[in-house]
């Protein structure tokens, strides 16, 4: 049991707690190939359901996880970032139109990226560094008065979370619980009916894929939410969720922690700079694909072929680590995490993320031939 008055040992929990997680969400992405890019582009590129019918498994079992975990009281989920009462309309649609575009550049988002790094793709590790630098310039770099000025701007103060089952309430006079609740098992429902219905398509890694994201995504929250929440800390005599960068609950998310681990990197001998949950998460995804590939005898070196393609992949970096910061997340932080919450706002950026990235096929398409879709053996 952890003591309560001890921060320091709660905040160890919970970057370990990110580390597990870490792992076997890079053993289970590197073995299932789980990849929102490329569901996306299985779909418009190919009409194939497999990948996208894994993605919506994701969601449902994530959502059904999510409601579960606050009906136990073990996550306030009004606290986490999906759900702020602050909706930047913008910012999330054209965040996720430029993260979209740019993960179809860069060959996959940074989840992806980590798995493929892991398995020795040393393009995707060239894309994570830029995606770094990025998300870190926007955070409060050289991109941050772009972002705040022009974008962070126009926003709306909606007086309540902005998760769907919150606002419907509000407009219908029902418990928004309930609500949630009743969306969560639709999610769930429908993610499942379409599974079934292509069932002949996916294999028992898609199936794995998908469900077994939803349940790390439930085990981030109840790590995060619960292990690493005190009701009164010991210093601020006020709530706190401890081990966590934005000090609140965290589920599955790339484009910050990747911005917090070159600050950590860079800047290591600065105290305030301390290992976190989201850091752990992305090194554990890295080191879990690491030992999946080599065990499965799929561990190989990739390297850029052309300059045109270095030029592509850094492109598309950039606009991710952008994109993720401007958007409140990745595609897996708005995606997964987000839609499993039910925010409105990670709609809105998974709406652009699609957008973009169907508008970034669509052009290669026209400009070159068309790749195969990566089957059961391909690192793609």
């Amino acid at each position: 049991m952890l003591d309560p008055d001890r921060p320091d040992s709660i905040a160890r929990a919970v970057v370990l707690g990110g580390l597990a997680i870490g792992l076997a969400l890079g053993v289970l992405g590197q073995a299932s190939r789980f990849c929102i890019r490329g569901a996306i582009a299985d779909w418009v590129v190919l009409r194939n359901p497999a990948r996208l019918a894994s993605w919506l498994l994701a969601i449902g079992v994530g959502a059904v996880c999510v409601q579960g975990l606050v009906g136990a009281g073990w996550l306030d989920a009004a606290r986490t970032l999906a759900l702020t009462e602050r909706m930047a309309w913008l910012s999330y649609a054209v965040g996720g139109l430029l993260f979209g575009y740019g993960m179809v550049l860069a060959g996959g988002c940074p989840q992806r990226c980590l798995v493929k790094a892991g398995a020795g793709n040393l393009r995707a590790a060239a894309v994570l560094v830029v995606v770094a630098i990025a998300a870190l310039m926007t955070l409060r770099g050289a991109f941050a008065e772009l972002r705040v000025r022009y974008l962070d701007a126009w926003s709306s103060a909606l007086g309540r979370p902005q998760d769907l089952g919150s606002l419907l309430a509000h407009g219908l006079d029902a418990d928004a619980a309930m609500l949630r609740w009743a969306l969560s098992l639709a999610l769930l429902a429908a993610s499942l009916a379409f599974a079934w219905r292509v069932r002949g398509r996916l294999d028992g890694l898609h199936w794995a894929g998908g469900i077994g994201v939803g349940l790390l995504l439930a085990a981030a929250f109840w790590a995060t939410g619960h292990v690493g929440h005190v009701a009164e800390h010991p210093e601020t005599l006020e709530p706190a969720w401890l081990g966590t960068h934005s000090r609140r609950p965290e589920g599955l998310s790339f484009a910050a922690p990747m911005a917090s681990l070159l600050d950590l990197l860079t800047m290591w001998t600065d105290r305030a700079n301390v290992l976190t949950f989201g850091v752990a998460l992305a090194c554990g995804v890295l080191a879990g694909s690491h030992l999946s590939a080599r065990w499965r005898g799929e561990l190989r070196t990739e390297s850029f072929s052309t300059p045109k393609e270095l030029a592509s992949h850094t492109a598309g970096a950039l606009l991710m680590g952008f994109g993720g910061i401007t958007a409140l997340g990745c595609s897996v932080g708005n995606g997964v995490t987000g839609l499993a919450l039910l925010s409105v706002g990670a709609g809105l950026a998974v709406a652009g993320i699609v957008a973009g990235a169907w508008l970034a096929l669509v052009l290669q398409a026209r400009g070159t031939p068309v790749a195969p879709s990566p089957g059961p053996g391909r690192t793609c």
